[in-house]
């Protein structure tokens, strides 16, 4: 197989991946994406990881629009978490420079598995007493600082961004998870641009060629399992996307091992 071809696949495989835990359950693209790149082409983790918070950009978009249409999204709500999440990345993004790339990645593919394993054995349902958005009434400083959590943990490492997001929003204020996943999809849009723009401010310019490819694969499987998640129960979905990832975790475990 030719360099090329092997490329192509490669950010195939990447973009299928970060695409349906996207759509599927609000996850951050960086957590398949990143590990894919960083161990199969070689890639710096931190361009990887830039790359991977661009591609998440149009994907959550999409999916956010999906969402949006049943009505599954809280932005009022979502807007006081963002004002954390997006302080934090950008320093997250500028602490990550000082971070070894053996550090970046090696969390990257530990993070896929592990997220995988949490939805397959212990996945997300909505709590016994949410009622959806009107049970969302916690303190404004909760709100705020799990945003500022989620944005440290995704400028840093970009990955575990959409998961942490998915536990303040279903735990700690009381959402149903597809009015969590499609908050978090709306929140991570702004979130992963303002990473990817520090990223490659700090940083140097990224390879245009799996950054093309990384972008337009993870949209389009982004979209097809948003419209899917919308229509899917809970259960199936976490089902789903921890299988994903549990496979991606698993054969980049091996790989780096070998």
């Amino acid at each position: 197989m030719s360099a090329i071809l092997y490329e192509i696949l490669v950010c195939f495989l990447a973009g299928a991946g970060a695409g349906l835990g996207t759509g599927f359950a609000g996850l951050s693209a960086a957590t398949v994406i990143t590990p894919m790149l960083v161990t199969l082409l070689g890639m710096p983790a931190y361009q990887a990881i830039g790359i991977a918070l661009a591609s998440d950009v149009l994907a959550s978009a999409a999916s956010a629009r999906t969402y949006a249409k049943s009505g599954a999204i809280d932005i009022r709500h979502g807007l006081v978490m963002m004002a954390g999440v997006l302080t934090m990345t950008l320093a997250g993004s500028w602490l990550s420079t000082f971070l070894p790339d053996a550090t970046l990645g090696g969390f990257s593919v530990v993070m896929a598995l592990l997220l995988g394993l949490r939805f397959l054995f212990f996945p997300i349902l909505a709590p016994a007493n949410s009622g959806g958005p009107g049970a969302a009434k916690r303190p404004v400083w909760v709100s705020a600082a799990g945003g500022g959590a989620v944005g440290l943990v995704c400028g840093v490492f970009g990955a575990g961004g959409g998961m942490m997001m998915l536990m303040v929003l279903t735990f700690l204020l009381g959402y149903e998870l597809k009015t969590a996943v499609g908050t978090s999809v709306f929140i991570m849009t702004f979130s992963a641009l303002l990473g990817a723009v520090s990223h490659f401010a700090l940083g140097s310019a990224p390879d245009p060629i799996p950054l093309a490819l990384c972008v337009v694969f993870t949209l389009l499987w982004a979209q097809l399992a948003a419209r899917i998640a919308t229509r899917a129960a809970p259960l199936l979905l976490n089902r789903l996307t921890g299988a994903i990832l549990t496979a991606v975790g698993l054969l980049l475990l091996v790989l780096n091992l070998v």
